[in-house]
């Protein structure tokens, strides 16, 4: 079966967003363009990591670039989206591995969200093929952003997952509403 690849270039929207209340929220990633809109899956971490290396790769392209290029240093707060995801959120995949990518040719970062493949080391050989083949590869999301559009991506994922259950003082540990058995206090509640 052919590789299904939700590919936006620009789209009109590109987010993080939660659907839940914390401790218990599913994170996701959404775009969406005329109309269209793709909703994927990922862990909390997934949404950190992605935000923290879009950071990275957009001030490197600011530093290589010796401030020449059109890439904000921060967010503009004219494109600044703090709207909730669009409804109803319908998720295509959960994403497996991304991969980030800077077009120098056109100014714009790429963003590759894979679905997760789930692959028995003693199944069908066809099935580890599957990676080596992009045609028939797992479904994919694929985004081409200015880097003004990603530096605000990466602000709002890095306020979504800073915006979840406060940290114990103790253990560092997320505290629960109806308390905490916390490690570092021999185990009694907090």
């Amino acid at each position: 079966m052919p590789r299904q690849v939700f590919f936006y270039d620009p789209p009109e929207r590109f987010v993080a967003g939660t659907v839940g209340e914390p401790g218990s929220r599913a994170f996701y990633l959404q775009a969406s363009a005329r109309g269209r809109v793709t909703s994927v899956l990922l862990e909390k971490t997934q949404v950190a990591a992605l935000a923290e290396r879009v950071e990275e790769l957009l001030d490197e392209v600011v530093r290589r670039s010796g401030g020449s290029t059109a890439v904000p240093a921060v967010a503009p707060s004219e494109l600044i989206d703090s709207a909730p995801l669009d409804q109803p959120v319908e998720e295509e995949f959960r994403v497996g591995t991304m991969a980030l990518a800077w077009d120098e040719s056109v100014d714009r970062l790429i963003v590759e969200a894979q679905a997760l493949i789930e692959i028995d080391p003693d199944g069908d050989p066809d099935e580890q093929n599957l990676f080596e083949d992009d045609e028939n590869g797992p479904p994919m999301l694929r985004v081409r952003l200015s880097g003004a559009m990603a530096r605000v991506f990466a602000k709002r994922a890095l306020e979504l997952v800073s915006a979840g259950r406060p940290p114990c003082p103790f253990c560092s540990l997320p505290l629960d509403p109806q308390g905490h058995v916390c490690p570092r206090q021999n185990g009694y509640r907090r």
